[in-house]
């Protein structure tokens, strides 16, 4: 774990952008060392491993917890009832399963839509003209927030053409009145923060290789 990278990430973001720590693969422990620094925010893709990591933390009270990963449909209502923050909501079918879950369960969760903006068959979300087109009946679902877009880009993309397409989810995003876009990663933050991204994703570069 290296102390300075995480504090040199926080101190070049924008006030308006966030840090959310990707902690999966790590333990416990780093999280709690990581939180003592001032960091609160953590990203978590496999709801068992997350779910063990906030029984251990659950008296630190000020983590909240980012589900990132691919959501399973018979993981969502474990996932709305321990995750305040959704991430990589991909389809219409899980939506409308996240708003019913979270009726059932007088729960509230902020989400982001997953928007795939390239053909890369190892990424799933929405196709960007559905959600255009689709938008009057996707914003009326009940018991949700849908705070923004999330999209990742292919890996072995040049610095131009990473920032052609975080431009391109952060003028959807503005289309559709979406604060909030959750793009850029360990190696591609800052062309996301320049692009206009809000939450950037940061693993390895804070904790470490897994």
């Amino acid at each position: 774990m290296d102390i300075s990278n995480y504090l040199s990430i926080k101190n070049q973001l924008p006030s308006n952008v966030n840090l959310l720590a990707v902690s999966k693969g790590f333990e416990s422990k780093e999280i709690k060392f990581v939180h003592n620094l001032g960091q609160n925010d953590f990203g978590e893709s496999k709801f068992q491993e997350a779910y063990e990591k906030q029984l251990i933390l659950k008296d630190n009270k000020n983590i909240n917890w980012h589900f990132i990963g691919r959501i399973q449909s018979n993981k969502i209502r474990k996932i709305v009832q321990n995750f305040s923050y959704i991430h990589s909501v991909d389809s219409y079918e899980k939506l409308s399963r996240i708003s019913s879950i979270s009726y059932e369960e007088k729960q509230n969760p902020s989400l982001m839509l997953q928007v795939k903006l390239s053909e890369d068959p190892n990424k799933g979300g929405f196709d960007y003209k559905y959600l255009l087109d689709e938008w009057d009946k996707i914003k009326r679902f009940q018991n949700i927030e849908i705070k923004g877009l999330m999209t990742i880009n292919p890996k072995g993309l040049s610095s131009g053409e990473n920032i052609r397409l975080f431009k391109k989810c952060r003028h959807i995003a503005d289309i559709l009145k979406l604060p909030d876009c959750s793009m850029g990663m360990s190696g591609d933050w800052k062309e996301a923060v320049d692009s206009g991204s809000t939450w950037v994703r940061i693993g390895s570069t804070i904790f470490g290789k897994r």
